[in-house]
């Protein structure tokens, strides 16, 4: 029979296996959103020509929070009529992201309207993907009910994987860590959006910040 000593032991030992397994559960979804805030070469954060703002993001399509992120930062584009400078982000953690990033390339290179209808499909159906077979057999699914036909051998040449690979340098060279990260652009600077339900008030910000001026004329004679 255990001792009252070694029965505290077996509990305390017992509750520690239990937090630890809780955290290995837990800590990944919330390793994406850890709130440092990027910095390095921030020279690219402007709108393109001819906007006055733009949104400014770097994505995992494995990521729940980017998942969460995706309707809100597409209804702003849809309200604002501004430009989304999206760029790949896939996380070390995650076993499917850049393949499924290679995917949605290879939409946006043959089918663009429909890439960014894809990337939304696969954010909704991230709990039943679990493996790159899983991802395969989804945007094959997901293809067939859209009239295209999905390829054999999608990135025969690693042409697309070369631009997925930059867009994650590039995200390396601003000292991203964390997905989803965004940024509202403007010609008077830039914003970090680390919470997303601020989005809107901070285009609107954007926005007013950057109106042009309207110049007054003087009604003396």
């Amino acid at each position: 029979m255990p001792t009252g000593f070694s029965m505290r032991k077996l509990t305390q030992t017992f509750r520690l296996l239990v937090l630890v397994a809780a955290s290995l559960v837990v800590l990944p979804a919330f390793a994406q959103f850890s709130g440092t805030e990027p910095s390095g070469n921030m020279s690219l954060l402007k709108p393109p020509p001819g906007a006055r703002v733009a949104i400014f993001e770097f994505a995992d399509l494995e990521c729940p929070a980017c998942a969460n992120a995706y309707p809100v930062v597409h209804s702003a584009v849809e309200k604002y009529k501004i430009p989304l400078l999206f760029h790949d982000f896939p996380l070390p953690m995650h076993n499917w992201s850049y393949q499924a990033a290679i995917y949605a390339r290879y939409l946006t290179e043959k089918y663009p309207k429909l890439a960014d209808e894809y990337r939304g499909a696969v954010f909704a159906a991230q709990q039943s993907i679990a493996t790159k077979g899983d991802l395969l057999e989804f945007t094959q699914k997901w293809a067939r009910n859209h009239g295209v036909m999905w390829p054999f051998v999608v990135d025969p040449q690693g042409l697309l994987a070369a631009r997925v690979n930059a867009d994650r340098d590039l995200g390396k060279r601003m000292n991203v860590t964390e997905t989803p990260t965004i940024w509202v652009v403007s010609d008077k600077g830039y914003v970090h959006v680390t919470d997303i339900s601020q989005l809107f008030q901070t285009i609107d910000a954007a926005l007013a910040a950057s109106a042009p001026e309207v110049r007054r004329t003087s009604t003396r004679r």
